[in-house]
Formats: C-alpha cells, sequence, structure tokens
C-alpha cells in the first residue's frame, strides 16, 4: 500500500486554522475503513472541555496523570505544554493512518511541528496567518471563549508564534477564507504530484509504459 503524506498545520490563536482544516476535510474524500483519503489527528490534550466540544472528536480529554503515563510510555509523536496544558499526538493512530495510505493533518502548533519535522523530515509544514494584528485580536474577541486576560495573553502569545513562519515549507494568509482554502487545496495536490508520490501510487503504470 502507498504510503500516506504528513501535513502539519500551524498557526496562532484566531488565525482561522481550525476553521479552514474543516474546510478542507470536508472538500477531501475521507480516510475511512483502510480506503485512503484525508484526516486529521485527535490530540490528545490535558486542558478543560470547552462548550460544544464533544471528547475524541474535538480532542481526546484526559488528566495530567494519564498524559504522564502516556508520554513515559512513549506514545505520542509529539507533546508540548501551551497556556499551561499539555497536548500531544498519538503515534501510533499517525503512523497506521500513513500506512494505510491516508493523508494525515495534525493540527499543531510551532513546536509540534519543529518535533515532528526532526523525526519525519519529509513532512509538509504550513503556516497560516492572519491579514493584520487587528483582525487577529477581533477575531480572539469575537469568540466570546475566554476571558479579557486571556485574549491579551494569547495576543501576547501569537507574536513569538508568528514570529516561527521562515520553518515551514508553505505560507497561507488567510484574509479572505475561500482563497486561503484554496491555497491549502493547491499545496495539497501539489504535494500529491510529486515525483516520490506519483511512482509509489502509479508504479504499475510506469512498469507497463517502459516495458
Amino acid at each position: 500500500m502507498t504510503q500516506g503524506c504528513l501535513y502539519l498545520i500551524s498557526a496562532p490563536s484566531g488565525a482561522g486554522k481550525t476553521s479552514l482544516v474543516k474546510a478542507l476535510l470536508n472538500a477531501s474524500p475521507p480516510c475511512d475503513n483502510g480506503k485512503a483519503g484525508l484526516c486529521v489527528s485527535i490530540s490528545h490534550t490535558t486542558r478543560p472541555m470547552r462548550n460544544g466540544e464533544v471528547n475524541g472528536d474535538n480532542y481526546h480529554f484526559v488528566d495530567e496523570a494519564e498524559f504522564k503515563r502516556m508520554q513515559l510510555n512513549g506514545d505520542f509523536l509529539e507533546h508540548a505544554q501551551v497556556f499551561g496544558n499539555y497536548y500531544g499526538t498519538s503515534r501510533n493512530w499517525v503512523n497506521e493512518r500513513l500506512a494505510q495510505g491516508c493523508d494525515v493533518i495534525l493540527e499543531i502548533d510551532w513546536q509540534g511541528a519543529a518535533q515532528i519535522q526532526r523525526l519525519v523530515p519529509e513532512a509538509i509544514s504550513i503556516f497560516i496567518l492572519p491579514p493584520s494584528r487587528n483582525a487577529l485580536e477581533e477575531r480572539l474577541t469575537t469568540r466570546g471563549q475566554d476571558h479579557a486576560e486571556v485574549i491579551a495573553a494569547r495576543m501576547a502569545k501569537a507574536v513569538n508564534e508568528m514570529s516561527r513562519y521562515e520553518q515551514a515549507d508553505y505560507l497561507v494568509i488567510n484574509d479572505k477564507f475561500e482563497q486561503a482554502l484554496a491555497d491549502l487545496q493547491a499545496i495539497l495536490r501539489s504535494t500529491q504530484l510529486r515525483l516520490v508520490v506519483q511512482k509509489q501510487r502509479n508504479q504499475a503504470l510506469l512498469d507497463e509504459l517502459l516495458s
């Protein structure tokens, strides 16, 4: 079976990463029942569940003791502490989906992306930026999920996060949503057309053409 591609998508909070990834998944064939397609990894986290979130859908919510047990067992491909909470990506889940030929998206902060790029250098990294700092602050404020002091902390953190954009392979500016989505789709399509991927997926055809 052809190995799938691993995509690392990073952005500061409020840049629209989650909405873009959701739209990207809705517009792509799913990875289901062993069939190749596109899927997103669901991280484990120790942060409290927010209103409207579902365990196992948005995140796998665990307490700190369980998270650290998994960490010691080597269950995470990467892990990080963000705003006092822990986040981690299941190593086995990702490897199993890639082995099935599925393309896997990791919604991940820059620290986690850097860890995975060292372990999986063939992974494709994408950084999403807002069109301006004012737009970012407005998005964080209108979400209505956090208190003012949390928003201020996120804005301060965002400056440091955005400075890491040069670590990515691709940069997407989320000004107009549909254009940003089209940019992401173009990146995925171009990756699928790389010679190494096309050789894997079309070896029988190549052998027949050159026989």
